[in-house]
């Protein structure tokens, strides 16, 4: 029987969902950041009614955990267990730097060792490392943030096939890449490479209970408090 199944991600600035069901597969990427959580249901409704489901048709809803933006981690994992309680249907969290590789190993075939460097904004970088084995991804480093000159565990000894993601564009040289390393600097179908994933998790009966679901934060401080900013500016106020 087909699995009929919805996946979203909002961590970056792009909207991405995908459905599947006996009607064949539907995909979108469309604006995201702050639109993402006023644009999401309705989104996902008309891409639903395009594939010729219901929510109530679903067998599972696989959702992108993160790492990524603050906001677009809480907006997916909130309507993703809004859904799983509300329809008693398993989640499937997602590894949002995996679709990076997912995506980059559908570019370039045969690339089976993935680096994947996302811009984490404060000159920081959200990092992992994946192999393709096959039939499945093995996560070789697992998601963490990085400062810039710290990005070069990601390929300590043995060089990946090739690096992919937003930091090469936003930090370009400072990432201190090998020379020579192949890379894959921007995304061709995220919103399929996130469905291609979705497919496998629910085949490895990979789901959790709603209430298990959280949003992977890389970040212990989101923002500084009032008193930490107003301490901040005055100890970069010159002296009396």
């Amino acid at each position: 029987m087909t699995a009929r199944l919805l996946a979203f991600d909002t961590s970056t600035e792009h909207l991405a969902i995908a459905v599947a069901g006996p009607a064949g597969e539907r995909t979108r990427l469309l604006p995201g950041g702050a639109q993402a959580s006023a644009a999401l249901l309705p989104a996902v409704h008309r891409l639903l009614a395009e594939a010729g489901l219901r929510l109530q048709d679903l067998d599972a809803i696989a959702f992108g955990q993160g790492p990524g933006a603050f906001t677009g981690l809480r907006t997916s994992c909130a309507v993703a267990q809004g859904l799983g309680f509300g329809l008693d249907r398993p989640l499937l969290p997602l590894d949002s730097l995996l679709l990076v590789a997912e995506d980059a190993r559908a570019q370039h075939p045969g690339d089976d060792d993935v680096v994947v460097v996302m811009d984490a904004r404060m000159d920081e970088v959200y990092g992992g490392r994946y192999r393709w084995e096959g039939s499945r991804w093995q996560v070789l480093l697992a998601p963490a943030l990085y400062t810039l000159p710290a990005t070069a565990a990601l390929w300590d000894g043995a060089a990946p096939a090739r690096v992919a993601g937003s930091a090469l564009a936003a930090f370009g040289d400072r990432l201190g890449l090998p020379a020579g390393q192949p890379v894959c600097a921007h995304e061709h179908a995220r919103a399929a490479a996130l469905l291609r994933l979705a497919l496998q998790a629910h085949a490895a009966g990979a789901g959790i209970p709603a209430e298990q679901a959280l949003p992977l934060y890389l970040r212990d401080k989101i923002a500084q408090t009032t008193a930490e900013r107003e301490a901040a500016r005055a100890a970069k106020a010159p002296a009396p």
